[in-house]
């Protein structure tokens, strides 16, 4: 019983996710069209009460403290119950709520309404929760793939669009080539450690064998295939398209809680694996590689964002962008691991609910036949729908860094821990890049209240769906409650960022 209790948030989730799908089965044949579930909106319900009850679970057990469930200690290292697991948890199965909620309008309105959509967001879940609780290479494999292979699949939903088989296809295809590059990296690592745990891997890495050419190739392959699911460049080539192609309600699940499974998996290896002191210095270690990553991705991102025509690819880029604000902070750990780590979780809830909430506004700008896609499609939209144009400005303003919103303390953390390091130049380039990626979001602003549509053009139509509304209302109190009352979450997050902890 202990430690199924311990286990609470992966039961509700995985045990919901099997019981949604009999009931899809069960209602199938009473759809309006044959192969079609009778109430997609009531499956839209159950995935998102689902989530939620995974996420209230973890809270819980959160505060009544894990290390004092007996045998909660004796699932390790296969999966590591900490803090920083529960807190990855509880940021999974919001992103995947506000996701399903999403659905719950989209789907029906634009013809998708196929039921086993909302399983895949529960099992894809499930399986990003597995990788955020694995201390061994193996369930880290298993839940990376659970996850990956939901992901998959929510991106070609779209079964009749072209545009989303080539996105689906080249996700699928190099995140294949990324998971086996991974693979074959903690092959190289157990045939110089002998370990397969994370720990273990660790514990080696400071003797000999790690600094031995095989620890040093596996480790490299490891990064490899971990940065590629985090989208960073120049392992960020499938992310515009597949972000582009898939459902929007996928879009913003992958945005939001593939990109925080991919950085548990990558924040779990540095720490427990890649934490000596070794290869945490500057002039031997994965630093450097670090900080050339986060140049690269916010650099490149945030200059291809300010020339795209489409909102929802320019979304996509942002996504891009904010993963190389993360991989500041991820630099950061070289010097204090806890600071850093913090800031990184932080920035990764206010990223989430900021990012989720623009894909929800970008949703309810658009009906079918008339969805908001280019800039010229919400020319205007501050004055036919101001409640429409206001949300979506709330969640661009986050996504921008300005005060008081979240993103502002969310980079603040980032930037502040990357100070501290003494990483000044990287800092400096952050802001910079920072400053220039506020440009296409005010642009988004510039359109929806200072232009308006050309004569004739035909405009997006913003529909009505109660699912969107309560997505956009979850996500903005957040997106509020985090930039005006941010204390109690910073402490949140100073708590669960113990992730090595555990090892």
């Amino acid at each position: 019983m202990s430690i199924a209790l311990a286990l609470s948030p992966l039961l509700a989730v995985g045990l919901g996710a099997l019981l949604l799908m009999l009931v899809e089965a069960i209602g199938t044949k009473a759809g309006p069209v044959p192969g079609t579930f009778r109430d997609v909106r009531g499956l839209a319900v159950g995935a998102a009460s689902t989530l939620f009850a995974g996420g209230a679970f973890a809270g819980c057990v959160w505060m009544y403290g894990v290390e004092r469930i007996p045998g909660a200690a004796s699932l390790a290292p296969w999966l590591i119950l900490d803090p920083f697991t529960l807190f990855f948890d509880v940021l999974l199965c919001l992103g995947g709520a506000i996701a399903a909620l999403l659905a719950g309008g989209y789907m029906p309105e634009h013809g998708l309404e196929r039921g086993e959509f909302y399983a895949l967001i529960l099992f894809t879940t499930f399986g990003a929760m597995v990788l955020a609780a694995a201390g061994d290479a193996l369930t880290l494999f298993l839940g990376l793939e659970t996850m990956s292979i939901g992901a998959y699949a929510m991106t070609a939903f779209r079964r009749a669009s072209a545009r989303s088989a080539e996105g689906a296809l080249k996700y699928f295809l190099l995140g294949s080539f990324a998971a086996a590059i991974l693979l074959y990296g903690f092959a190289l690592l157990y045939g110089a450690t002998g370990h397969t745990d994370l720990a273990g891997i660790g514990s080696a890495a400071r003797q000999a064998a790690g600094r031995s050419p095989l620890f040093i190739l596996g480790a490299a392959f490891v990064l490899v295939g971990i940065v590629f699911k985090v989208s960073a460049v120049p392992f960020h080539a499938w992310t515009p398209d597949a972000y582009e192609g898939a459902p929007t309600p996928a879009t913003a699940y992958m945005a939001v809680a593939v990109k925080a499974g991919a950085f548990a998996m990558l924040l779990r290896v540095l720490t427990l694996s890649l934490g000596s002191p070794a290869w945490t210095s500057w002039a031997s270690g994965w630093p450097p590689v670090m900080a050339t990553l986060a140049l690269l991705t916010m650099t490149y991102a945030n200059l291809v964002a300010g020339r795209q025509e489409s909102v929802k690819r320019m979304l996509a880029y942002s996504s891009i962008a904010h993963a190389g604000y993360v991989l500041v902070g991820v630099t950061a750990m070289m010097r204090d691991p806890k600071q850093a780590v913090a800031g990184v979780l932080y920035y990764l809830v206010a990223y989430g609910v900021s990012t989720g909430g623009a894909f929800g506004a970008l949703i309810l700008c658009g009906s079918r036949g008339r969805e908001a896609v280019s800039y010229e499609d919400i020319a205007g939209l501050g004055k036919r729908n101001p409640a429409v144009a206001l949300a979506f400005s709330l969640f661009l303003v986050s996504l921008a860094g300005i005060p008081p919103m979240a993103g502002f303390f969310g980079k603040w953390l980032v930037f502040r821990a990357a100070i501290d390091a003494g990483l000044y130049k990287l800092t400096a380039l952050a802001f910079l890049n920072s400053v220039v990626g506020a440009y296409y979001y005010l642009r988004v602003l510039v359109y929806m209240y200072m232009r308006e549509p050309a004569a004739g053009a035909v405009t997006a139509a913003p529909m009505r769906s109660g699912f969107v509304v309560t997505a956009l209302v979850v996500s903005a109190v957040l997106v509020l409650a985090l930039g005006l009352t941010p204390t109690s979450y910073i402490d949140a997050a100073m708590s669960a960022a113990g992730v090595g902890a555990s090892g």
